[in-house]
């Protein structure tokens, strides 16, 4: 058995530098709050091939006196608490007395700082965690301090590191998040010699959305403003119609520090319940003000979570806040039905006789195309009639069926439905020859179900037995899709734009884009760099219209974000989860016999049960519980 020793220092501090320190993007973080932290009334932050060979931050704020420069870089320093009772009321972003010591410990680092009493400031380098050189030297008051080569000493943590692209956004996101949390401190961001962003410090939060968020997410923003017991809310949401396709852009703040947070991001999607589009989320920019006594900010190393005293009151709060500004808007997004394709062969009567309004079934024939012109063919209705002959009549209220008389000619008596017993698989259907008439074989087999129609453009009615059969066209397509994708047995028609669609998603997001273009190229997709963080999109699968590609692409960057930690296999299923529910039939969409049916042969078959996200495709009643509802049992 292995003896119990006290490491040493230098292996302790390494260990301690593991739970700060990630990636570059954690050293910008500590050294950003520590500016402010300072007083701060503008901010530079440099960085060099993501960070890793150079990150420099410059401010203007209080500086540190000379006599504490290698104090700052000694484990658990600190000048923002003294007392055990300092930490139930913590109000400065940086305390734990761990950053400068942890960065300093994996990296060569530099500082050049002086206080504004003191007529010269202080010069000091430090490798791996120990001083190599100090020097009193001129510079103007605030902090210079420059960290090089990160995890020089550290392989193992090396081999972790992203690529600079990746690396560079996520200190972009550290940057942009700062900026939104202080408005009042003037933040510049340069990346390999090139300014990504300059905020202009005046205090307005609105000014500090615009610089960062840009202008089209700025417009959609409504202001917040609301108060609940001791917490107060202020900031930006979005529009309804202005959500987004990921929650890429919720920024909660709470005493100026950015966090995450279940319960406000709950909150905030409640009052948005029935207002948004399924899969959309709302953009935001909230800031909390409570008291320091009542938040706890030192459950988490990074300080990324905080635990709330009053879960319900801080619940209450935002939604009741986003709720009120939105309805203050007076924007809401409305259901759009489409209109009535189908020609109505009676006069509709006067309103004040019209009948009380019954569900009605209807068949959609009038999408039926010749096999000539139909892709991959199929059969016609005149086809299907000419074949089967009469089939037993249903009443006209129960089937309304297109007509195509004109006004001249009296209008026909109601045609009987088609019978669509012998629907075989595509696959192994015959081709229809029009000049002849179809004559069924009287032997053969019947299969054991019958498509009766279609309601509300979204379900299909089949009779199965003594079953009836409600099937979600939407749903079941998407997992054929996706199943069709999986396999690689389908291959999207591209469409080539006239103009490319422009968009600037978030740097993380785009970022994740540009690391999987070979993929979406796979998918259909030509996205190129137009230039600052801006993406160019040239081609996209034809079932995807100009208006949604920037809300595909978005989707998609937001499954590789959120799924960057599962294997490659894991990661292109939820893209094919995506990419199959854009390419399924919709809901409200009109489709042919020929589509419904094979929706319909998937889904009896057993070959399709759920959808890709595990939804049911199919809901039954059967005979006795329709004779039960009408008291026949």
């Amino acid at each position: 058995m292995a003896r119990i020793q006290t490491l040493a220092p230098h292996v302790a501090d390494l260990i301690a530098a593991g739970e700060v320190v990630e990636r570059p993007a954690s050293v910008a973080k500590e050294l950003l709050e520590n500016a402010i932290d300072a007083g701060a009334g503008a901010v530079t932050i440099e960085i060099q091939h993501g960070g890793m060979t150079l990150l420099r931050v410059t401010d203007d704020g209080c500086g540190i006196p000379s006599e504490e420069v290698e104090t700052a870089f000694l484990r658990h320093a600190t000048s923002k608490i003294r007392l055990e009772e300092d930490l139930e009321a913590i109000h400065t972003l940086g305390f734990r007395g761990e950053a400068l010591a942890a960065i300093a410990a994996v990296s060569r680092v530099s500082i050049l700082t002086r206080s504004a009493q003191a007529p010269l400031g202080a010069a000091l380098s430090l490798e791996g965690g120990v001083v190599t050189e100090r020097e009193e030297a001129g510079c103007p008051t605030g902090t210079t301090l420059v960290v090089r080569d990160l995890f020089y000493n550290t392989p193992a943590r090396l081999k972790f590191v992203k690529k600079d692209a990746a690396e560079g956004a996520a200190v972009f996101a550290v940057v942009q998040r700062l900026a939104l949390s202080h408005p009042e401190v003037s933040i510049k961001f340069i990346r390999d010699g090139k300014q990504e962003l300059l905020t202009p410090g005046d205090g307005v939060l609105r000014s500090a959305v615009y610089s960062v968020l840009g202008r089209e997410i700025a417009l959609g923003l409504i202001p917040v403003q609301g108060s609940w017991e001791e917490l107060q809310v202020t900031g930006f949401t979005s529009l309804p119609v202005c959500c987004r396709g990921s929650r890429g852009i919720q920024h909660f703040f709470v005493n100026g520090r950015h966090i995450r947070s279940r319960t406000l991001t709950a909150a905030l999607e409640e009052a948005y319940k029935n207002q948004k589009l399924v899969g959309k989320f709302p953009a935001c920019v909230l800031h909390l003000s409570v008291k320091h006594a009542s938040v706890d900010v030192n459950v988490h190393p990074t300080k990324q979570e905080v635990k709330f005293s009053r879960e319900r009151q801080t619940f209450d709060a935002v939604y009741y806040s986003v709720k009120a500004a939105l309805e203050s808007a007076g924007k809401r997004t409305a259901m759009q039905i489409p209109p009535q394709t189908v020609p109505n062969p009676h006069p509709a009567p006067s309103a004040d006789l019209l009948p009380p309004i019954q569900p009605q079934l209807r068949l959609e024939l009038d999408q039926m195309e010749t096999p000539s012109h139909r892709p991959g063919g199929g059969l016609t209705l005149h086809d299907i009639t000419a074949s089967r002959g009469a089939s037993s009549p249903i009443p006209s209220e129960s089937v309304r069926l297109p007509t195509r008389q004109t006004a001249e000619k009296p209008p026909s008596p109601p045609m009987p439905p088609p019978a669509l017993e012998r629907l075989n698989p595509p696959s192994v259907q015959p081709p229809v020859d029009a000049s002849k008439p179809n004559i069924p074989n009287p032997s053969e087999e019947m299969p054991p179900w019958r498509m009766i129609g279609e309601i509300f453009q979204t379900y299909i009615l089949v009779e199965q037995g003594d079953k009836l059969l409600l099937i979600d066209k939407h749903a079941a397509h998407e997992r054929i899709q996706f199943d069709a994708l999986k396999a690689q047995t389908y291959t999207p028609m591209r469409q080539t734009l006239l103009t490319p669609v422009v968009f600037t998603p978030p740097a993380e997001e785009g970022e994740a884009l540009f690391a999987h273009l070979s993929l979406l190229e796979e998918f259909g997709f030509d996205v190129g760099d137009f230039g600052d963080g801006a993406l160019a999109v040239r081609q996209a699968p034809d079932y995807i219209s100009a208006g949604e590609i920037e809300s595909t692409l978005t989707e998609l960057a937001a499954a590789l974000l959120s799924h960057h930690r599962m294997d490659p296999e894991g990661v292109r299923d939820e893209l094919l989860h995506s990419m199959a529910c854009k390419a399924a039939i919709k809901g409200r969409q009109k489709n042919s016999l020929e589509e419904l049916r094979r929706v319909v042969q998937a889904v009896v078959s057993g070959a399709v049960k759920y959808c890709p996200h595990g939804r049911p495709v199919a809901i039954e009643l059967t005979r006795q519980q329709l004779e039960k509802q009408f008291k026949r049992s």
